[in-house]
């Protein structure tokens, strides 16, 4: 459902709710939308938890995070204590999040990274951390559901262009795990403008009109902090996503 504050900007402050009850609240965060207010993005005046907090008239507490360019499912806890029994759960690798990816290049069907990653820190968040510490395990399950080549040359090696559609599944939570990981294989996410291939993400820009980076959280599942009861949280692609979806004939490829 979608939920407008009462504002004179409402579109501006419209936050898609995919799930709510007394305890937690899950969001399909829209591509560009920071999660709360950073230092490094001082230009920014709007915030996911913000927007979550004043449609659903509670204070909300993060217990996951999305990088800013990435979409998909973002979940709140509503209290510190079902926020700290979520925390812990991710900790622990109890929640099992999946993302969908278009990626440069053929890719094989299923696979796994496991390459450890070295802290990124941020330049003003974690100024104060600890800058020596070892690489940290990483690893990713992929799954490839759909490949397209285009008669496009975007790389002078090759005449035509490949792109695969993935399903990401993280086992640890590293600083953008994926798309690190994505770059180490040479299969870099399209519109990544930190870690991906510039000549790709400028084709996609020109060709179909896609500004955004392809990267979505598709869905989370966990058992829910307080009943325990088995809770699967979906989040709807965007436009952009659709759009590409559908010129490549891949609208059916990710419903498994």
């Amino acid at each position: 459902m979608n939920i407008e504050n009462d504002t004179t900007n409402q579109t501006d402050n419209k936050i898609d709710i995919i799930y709510e009850d007394e305890f937690l609240v899950a969001i399909n965060k829209e591509a560009g939308l920071l999660v709360h207010r950073s230092w490094l993005d001082k230009g920014e005046t709007r915030f996911a938890m913000q927007l979550t907090r004043d449609a659903v008239g509670c204070h909300v507490f993060p217990v996951h995070r999305l990088d800013k360019p990435t979409s998909g499912v973002l979940l709140f806890a509503k209290s510190p204590a079902v926020a700290r029994s979520l925390t812990e759960a991710f900790t622990a690798h109890e929640v099992t999040k999946q993302y969908l990816a278009v990626v440069r290049g053929f890719m094989p069907e299923q696979g796994t990274v496991d390459y450890a990653l070295s802290f990124q820190p941020d330049a003003i968040a974690d100024k104060l951390a600890d800058l020596d510490k070892p690489p940290q395990e990483a690893v990713t399950h992929w799954e490839s559901l759909a490949q397209v080549e285009l008669p496009f040359t975007v790389s002078k090696k090759h005449e035509t262009s490949r792109y695969s559609l993935m399903r990401l599944t993280p086992e640890t939570g590293r600083k953008h795990q994926l798309r690190r990981h994505m770059r180490h294989v040479f299969h870099h996410i399209v519109g990544d403008t930190s870690h991906g291939d510039g000549r790709h993400n400028r084709f996609f820009r020109a060709q179909y009109g896609c500004q955004r980076m392809l990267l979505h959280a598709e869905s989370l599942a966990l058992n829910h902090p307080v009943t325990g009861e088995p809770l699967l949280l979906k989040a709807e692609l965007d436009d952009q996503w659709r759009r590409i979806m559908e010129e490549f004939a891949w609208v059916n490829s990710a419903d498994n």
